[in-house]
């Protein structure tokens, strides 16, 4: 039976998830939000797994204290490492991330599709399962591209950085041969008019934020008398302002 969830807690290992919370303000306004940033510790995607399963206990641990009625990992990395154990270990909704490999092979055609992620998420059997799930071992590649996660963390939007990363890390795969390619980390959507750049125009880009947002549909069955968001920074809250400079990243 569906219960009501109105405060909703979303975890990443850095501002990547807020590219979630967007698309849960999008069709989710009216909720509370707790939007836990683990700057401190990012990026998740080049640690062991047992490293990074112990980081999220820790944040989803917080959240919970601080009133989360659903969990959200808004972190590829986090889901592929941590999603099974949180799961046995608290009675409470616990929503993972899953690249968008099925919706990027529907719109792929006859061409191949492209995964980019975080190196441990392509490392994980949780992604290597999904992959065979779906019958898509002769069809996909994979990217590391952990890089990523470091430029957005440290406010590295720069061209002139960026671009030259990805050319070089996408070196090794023709442009016209794929028909989709899947953003698997949810820093990577800050980075997408790059990735665009670097296909044709008919390629499909896709990232996660959508499917995850409809799965928390399927829990919340009502409406907070008083929407909001809050925003922890490894565990400390941030003030007004810098809530509202976050906010004004994600919403425009």
């Amino acid at each position: 039976m569906s219960r009501c969830f109105m405060k909703i807690g979303i975890m990443d290992s850095g501002i990547g998830g807020l590219t979630v919370l967007k698309e849960c303000l999008l069709q989710l306004p009216n909720h509370e939000y707790l939007y836990y940033a683990d700057s401190l510790h990012a990026p998740y995607g080049d640690k062991p797994p047992a490293a990074v399963y112990d980081l999220t206990v820790h944040v989803v641990d917080n959240l919970i204290r601080r009133g989360a009625e659903i969990i959200v990992l808004a972190c590829n990395t986090a889901t592929s490492a941590a999603a099974m154990g949180l799961r046995a270990k608290y009675n409470i909704p616990i929503i993972g991330m899953e690249p968008a490999i099925k919706p990027a092979l529907a719109v792929a055609g006859n061409k191949r599709v492209l995964v980019t992620a975080t190196e441990l998420t392509l490392k994980q059997p949780k992604f290597r399962n999904l992959i065979d799930t779906l019958d898509a071992i002769d069809t996909v590649d994979y990217a590391a591209l952990t890089e990523l996660v470091t430029f957005a963390e440290t406010g590295n939007f720069s061209r002139n950085t960026v671009f030259p990363y990805l050319q070089e890390r996408l070196a090794e795969f023709s442009p016209a041969a794929y028909g989709s390619v899947v953003l698997g980390c949810t820093h990577f959507p800050l980075f997408k008019e790059y990735f665009a750049e670097l296909f044709p125009d008919d390629v499909v880009i896709l990232d996660g934020a959508v499917g995850t947002t409809k799965r928390i549909k399927e829990f919340v069955t009502s409406e907070s008398e008083n929407p909001s968001v809050t925003f922890y920074l490894s565990g400390k809250v941030l003030t007004a302002g810098e809530q509202f400079d976050l906010m004004k990243e994600i919403l425009k």
